[in-house]
């Protein structure tokens, strides 16, 4: 039998917990503190925060309670590379990803036509290795979904002619498929609290406006941060490729409001993308 590639948890024990019992029962109570809201639509695509549980826990929670009771092929997951450089975009070349709580295989053939011909979207490991943003997200995916695939892609340069290609490959492969789309950013970073909030609000608009075109605008000339910018730009892109056309905003929050400590905070946002028929 051929020896399966796998990525090993690189933050457990750190962004979340690394025992599978206590990171079950921290993640089902997340679930539970945060309501279940209303759409009234198809779901297509989640904003996601990827900071340590106990910062962003809860708001990513508002996300991923819309999931309940719903089920898809396969969960494609675009993430920034916090700590490497590369051209282009990187989808993990091996066979999955594994947490606490389990394994969860890559969807090697929706990869394979994602990646196919491409000059900018490859196979590869590039930015998987110790990238957080795509592991925070799968414990969430396995409480509420189970053993659903993923696809996961790290972008390591996010200009604007990325972000864009990214999203129109995306809508082609999922065309006529069961797929959710996550994109995992924070907000803005280390400014006092009044500033963040004025940052991040430009954010949030943009994307309750599902206007994924101003998004990039605006963190383009500086009116507003997120260090998973390019990653919510592909994704709302792709999602309106996808027919969704609403968007609702379920929570956002800062460290300030965890901590207290208000000199210099993080930003985080949880919304869906949908299409209203």
């Amino acid at each position: 039998m051929e020896k399966k590639t796998i990525r090993p948890p690189v933050v457990a024990g750190m962004f979340y917990p690394g025992r599978p019992d206590v990171l079950e029962r921290e993640v089902d109570h997340l679930l539970a503190s945060a309501p279940k809201e209303r759409i009234g639509g198809t779901i297509v695509a989640l904003i996601s925060p990827h900071a340590g549980y106990q910062y962003s826990g809860l708001t990513a929670a508002h996300g991923y309670n819309l999931l309940k009771g719903h089920s898809f092929d396969t969960v494609v997951i675009v993430s920034p590379s916090h700590r490497e450089y590369f051209d282009g975009a990187s989808v993990y070349d091996g066979d999955g990803f594994q947490t606490p709580l389990g394994f969860l295989a890559v969807d090697a053939e929706l990869r394979d036509e994602l990646v196919k011909g491409d000059p900018i979207v490859r196979a590869s490991s590039n930015g998987h290795r110790q990238e957080h943003a795509i592991e925070v997200q799968l414990p969430f995916l396995q409480r509420v979904l189970g053993e659903v695939k993923i696809l996961p892609v790290v972008m390591g340069d996010q200009r604007r002619q990325y972000c864009l290609h990214l999203a129109k490959k995306i809508g082609e492969v999922l065309k006529n498929k069961n797929a959710l789309l996550v994109a995992s950013t924070d907000l803005s970073h280390f400014h006092p609290y009044d500033a963040a909030n004025a940052l991040d609000r430009i954010v949030i608009d943009d994307v309750a406006a599902l206007d994924y075109r101003k998004l990039m605008d605006d963190l383009e000339a500086g009116r507003a941060e997120a260090c998973g910018g390019g990653p919510t730009v592909a994704v709302l892109a792709a999602a309106h490729h996808l027919g969704a056309n609403s968007a609702k905003i379920l929570h956002h929050c800062n460290s300030g409001d965890v901590t207290g400590d208000r000199s210099g905070v993080v930003g985080y946002l949880s919304a869906a993308a949908f299409r209203v028929n």
